[in-house]
């Protein structure tokens, strides 16, 4: 069967599957649509957070990340499965037994106060459709390929598909929907992974293909690849370039954002007891793994293999020529997201680090006049199959794949702005007698605004999927996270510190972040870059954790100033963080 059709069959198929599960769960009701009754297994729960965290930015962007950043992206591996350590033992747990149906609500009842609440409506709306920007970038990318149509064709399908199940089945759907993205994606991630680790290291097992010797050189596979790109002018792949002070922050930055982030934390409002709100997270993480340990070793494996492709013989024989080249950089090109530029005029590719004034007379000694080839780090997962020439129906599965990850993630977190608006802002303060049907359908409306909006600024993304994401996780880090965690664990803050602190953080974070990507991301606009950051070496993306910080200082200042909480406050507070039974040590 040819390509484009195979790659239609599996996305159809698993499309059809999607709005089918939509339509049998569909949601009935208030408690439905926002927690899913309830009444969701902690395995089956595990498995949809799994799918809802693994979002386009892991799945078709991480590996790319780390790919061209080596050792320095091992940040995003450390920073997102940490965070879930965080969220599993200081926050999950705790908000299950609160009881709410959204983020905001528990920061309005915690600090008796609507403008807390409606500022908690405002920080998880930001967060969130950032992050649904690299998603509907993601979607974007997987479709221009595999299906052959524009980029912006590829957005409007992917958010049409979100459209209906997402409004249809509330958060019971979307949780049963979550569940065969999870299947579909990590098959369509580890099958290939697979296929490659054997043809490049004979071990079938990608993380121990990783340490094992490659096959043509006869020597460890990172130890190759060191020597090739440094042999290109690159930087070492296993060696620090980032300094200490922005890798720190970042990692932070990641941990508490992914934490803070709302459509991960109301899954953990579909549980049936606060114990199992744990459980959820401890399969989550193992359902996460498996990606998260084949990550670094399909970025490794597919930066080796584009430098092969590009130099046959060894890099310090000819490169490949331009009318040679494969039938896979031919498809990328059609998409824009392979770009070939011969500078030297010589009909042949040359990859190599023209920035690097190390290399500059070797390159001019090969009569090399700038690197020729720019490859998007968002096409690597997807292009891998191809690359390394696997099966059709391999490189449909990765297409049907990236697909359902992006969908996956984008389908939360319009569940999370539709909560937020419907259940904190229209019944919460514009509406309280609002009947249950006057919500959901108010829910339902939100939620085809937001993917409207998210499908219009997927169209001018502010960077790759996966950078366009650790922004959002630095708002999310810098607002929602301190919030949660002063809540939860500390009964001397009140209403006035809690706004203060959100405000804050988000205003400073949001700020530093529109220096240096351009105010509301509109291009050309930005003051600064990353590589010329505005403090010390504080990249936009690691800023998040400073501003955390600025949250809880002024959390605790406005509140030293203005007098602790209400008794009855202190009480809930004490009664959220002790086990119900729970009794008074006593000695023996």
């Amino acid at each position: 069967m040819d390509q484009y059709y195979l790659n239609l069959l599996f996305v159809g198929a698993t499309f059809a599957l999607y709005i089918g599960i939509a339509i049998w769960a569909r949601a009935g009701s208030t408690d439905d649509f926002y927690a899913a009754n309830r009444g969701v297994h902690p395995i089956t729960n595990g498995m949809a957070t799994a799918a809802d965290w693994m979002s386009a930015a892991s799945f078709i962007s991480m590996a790319g990340i780390i790919a061209f950043n080596g050792y320095d992206a091992s940040a995003y591996l450390m920073g997102w499965t940490g965070g879930y350590v965080l969220l599993a033992l200081l926050l999950a747990p705790y908000l299950r037994k609160f009881g709410s149906f959204t983020v905001p609500q528990f920061i309005g009842e915690r600090f008796y106060s609507k403008s807390a609440r409606l500022i908690g409506v405002l920080c998880l709306i930001i967060a969130s459709v950032t992050y649904v920007i690299g998603q509907m970038t993601g979607v974007g990318v997987a479709f221009s390929r595999f299906l052959e149509v524009s980029n912006t064709a590829g957005l409007l399908i992917g958010a049409a598909v979100v459209f209906f199940y997402a409004v249809l089945g509330g958060m019971k759907g979307v949780t049963y929907t979550q569940v065969a993205q999870y299947v579909v994606l990590i098959l369509a991630y580890t099958i290939p992974a697979i296929f490659i680790s054997l043809q490049l290291t004979g071990n079938v097992i990608p993380p121990l293909g990783l340490f094992s010797d490659f096959q043509q050189s006869g020597q460890p596979i990172l130890a190759t690849l060191n020597s090739v790109l440094g042999d290109l002018g690159f930087a070492s792949y296993t060696g620090q370039q980032d300094t200490n002070l922005n890798l720190f922050l970042f990692t932070l930055t990641l941990m508490i954002g992914t934490a803070g982030l709302p459509h991960v934390i109301i899954r953990f409002f579909t549980v049936p007891k606060v114990s199992d709100a744990r459980y959820s997270a401890g399969w989550a993480l193992v359902f996460i793994a498996l990606l998260y340990l084949t990550a670094p070793a399909v970025g490794a494996m597919a930066r080796l293999n584009i430098i092969d492709t590009v130099y046959p013989n060894g890099v310090g024989e000819q490169s490949l020529a331009y009318d040679d080249r494969p039938q896979w950089i031919k498809n990328w090109e059609t998409t824009n997201l392979i770009v070939f530029d011969d500078k030297n005029g010589d009909g042949r590719i040359q990859i190599y680090n023209d920035k690097n004034p190390d290399f500059a007379p070797r390159a001019q000694e090969l009569g090399w006049n700038g690197n020729e080839l720019e490859v998007n780090n968002d096409i690597l997962v997807l292009a891998n199959p191809e690359i390394a020439n696997l099966p059709g129906w391999v490189i449909a599965l990765v297409a049907a794949g990236g697909l359902a990850a992006a969908l996956s993630t984008a389908a939360g977190l319009l569940l999370a702005i539709a909560g937020s608006v419907s259940h904190d802002l229209v019944k919460g303060a514009l509406a309280p007698n609002i009947s249950e049907k006057g919500e959901l359908l108010t829910a339902r409306i939100a939620m085809a605004i937001a993917i409207a909006v998210a499908t219009y600024l997927g169209l001018n993304p502010p960077g790759f999927a996966a950078q366009t994401v650790a922004l959002a996780f630095g708002i999310a880090a810098a607002s929602i996270f301190p919030t949660l965690m002063m809540g939860i664990f500390s009964k001397s803050i009140n209403n006035y510190g809690a706004v203060a602190g959100m405000l804050v953080g988000l205003v400073t974070t949001l700020v530093y972040i529109f220096l240096h990507k351009g105010w509301m991301f509109i291009p050309d606009t930005n003051s600064f870059t990353d590589t010329d950051p505005l403090f010390l070496s504080v990249k936009s993306t690691s800023f998040g954790a400073i501003g955390a910080l600025f949250n809880f200082a002024a959390a605790i200042i406005v509140s030293k100033m203005t007098g602790r909480p209400p008794q009855r406050i202190q009480e809930m507070v004490e009664a959220l963080r002790v086990p119900r039974g729970a009794s008074a040590a006593s000695a023996h």
